[in-house]
């Protein structure tokens, strides 16, 4: 293993489902206790880490009420969500030992402070983890979309995405026991492919400002630190 990270910052994006372990909705404590220690292993190696969470293990969890909503409206309480997963994030970090900064899109500010990108850059240069709540701020935009703002604003070297799958394979490995994973593909290709590895603008965005994703399982134990220390973990979407 080398010595040196990969990566001196990185921006890490968390699905709200992610936090739900294997329940219903909610959040998981023992999975995110787990997943916080994941993130302070590479934060003790000097790696500055951001983080944009979503909602859906509290808003789908939820809200069966949502269906036949204005979408505007339901994409606002989905931004309310990320901000409770945040501050669960940030708590768990804390007792971690990690200094987390939660920044909202939304100003909610006597529960969190507003995104400002000098402060953001601050606490990151500090060694503090920032986590971006509330999305962009904006209904009709995903997380994902966030995350790839987010990753070119703060001048992050790759976007993480973490899923539930260890990387990209060329059909679904759960049907397809044939399938098998791309080490690394071109944004080019992924497209061409339709592989669905974000949403069309998230996807866009970071082709566009050569923002390359890793794309990788949080669930696999070590997997974070194999993809900071640029092992052959997940897969790497890239210009």
């Amino acid at each position: 293993m080398p010595e040196k990270p990969a990566h001196k910052r990185i921006l890490l994006k968390l699905s709200g489902e992610a936090l739900m372990g294997d329940d219903p909705f909610g959040i998981n404590r023992a999975t995110i206790v787990r997943m916080v220690e994941e993130v302070a292993e590479v934060v003790n190696l000097g790696v500055e880490v951001a983080v944009v969470i979503g909602g859906g293990n509290i808003f789908r969890g939820v809200a069966g009420g949502s269906v036949g909503m204005d979408r505007a409206t339901a994409d606002y309480m989905g931004m309310l969500a990320t901000v409770m997963n945040a501050l669960a994030l940030a708590d768990a970090m804390d007792k971690q030992g990690l200094v987390a900064r939660v920044m909202s899109a939304i100003n909610i500010e006597q529960v969190v402070e507003p995104y400002i990108r000098p402060k953001a850059l601050q606490y990151l240069e500090e060694g503090k983890v920032v986590i971006f709540a509330a999305g962009t701020g904006n209904p009709f935009f995903t997380t994902d979309t966030a995350a790839a703002l987010r990753g070119a604003e703060i001048g992050a070297e790759v976007v993480l995405k973490a899923t539930k799958v260890d990387g990209v394979y060329t059909a679904d490995p759960q049907k397809d026991p044939s399938a098998t994973r791309y080490a690394r593909i071109s944004f080019d290709e992924a497209m061409v492919r339709n592989l669905g590895i974000m949403d069309a603008t998230a996807f866009a965005l970071c082709r566009d400002q050569k923002l390359p994703i890793k794309v990788f399982s949080i669930f696999k134990h070590g997997a974070l630190m194999r993809v900071v220390m640029g092992e052959d973990e997940g897969t790497l979407v890239t210009a």
